[in-house]
């Protein structure tokens, strides 16, 4: 009787265990239905068209107000790493000067960059001074504030 319920006491820790170590799935951004998006037609739809069958962009060109984007992505994050890219999407309407809709772009997960610092460190100018030098550089040295004097006024 006592090996049943050691037994079920070993399979519930594992059990536990092994569900702390499930990844987590995102997505974040649009939810993008490929087939609505295939029906926006270069010259036949215009803003108003695009925002009933889309709805509201993702967000706005930065340097052209005519430039949409509706952007989504999918991660997974497993235990104790960062998230990584499993699908992304970004439709990029671009408007004329009328608002009729002058291109249509997609692109996917092919446009994700990783970039790596180099060295994690931000290089600057001026000598490079030791651990000591900047913690003892200042011994010894005086300036006339810590004389209590005062400057003279022009």
């Amino acid at each position: 009787m006592a090996s049943i319920w050691l037994k079920l006491a070993a399979a519930t820790a594992v059990a536990t265990m092994t569900a702390g170590c499930a990844g987590i799935r995102d997505h974040r951004g649009y939810v993008l239905d490929k087939e609505l998006a295939t029906n926006v037609q270069v010259g036949v739809d215009n803003k108003e068209s695009v925002t009933k069958t889309l709805g509201r962009p993702s967000f706005v060109g930065q340097f052209n107000a005519n430039d949409w984007y509706y952007f989504s992505r999918d991660t997974k994050t497993s235990p104790f790493r960062t998230a990584r890219v499993t699908d992304q999407a970004l439709l990029h309407i671009r408007f004329d000067a009328a608002g009729n809709v002058a291109s249509v772009g997609q692109s996917g997960k092919e446009t994700v960059v990783a970039i790596n610092p180099v060295n994690d460190k931000t290089p600057t100018l001026g000598r490079k001074r030791s651990f000591f030098d900047e913690l003892f550089g200042n011994i010894g040295v005086l300036n006339s504030g810590a004389l209590g004097q005062q400057r003279p006024t022009n």
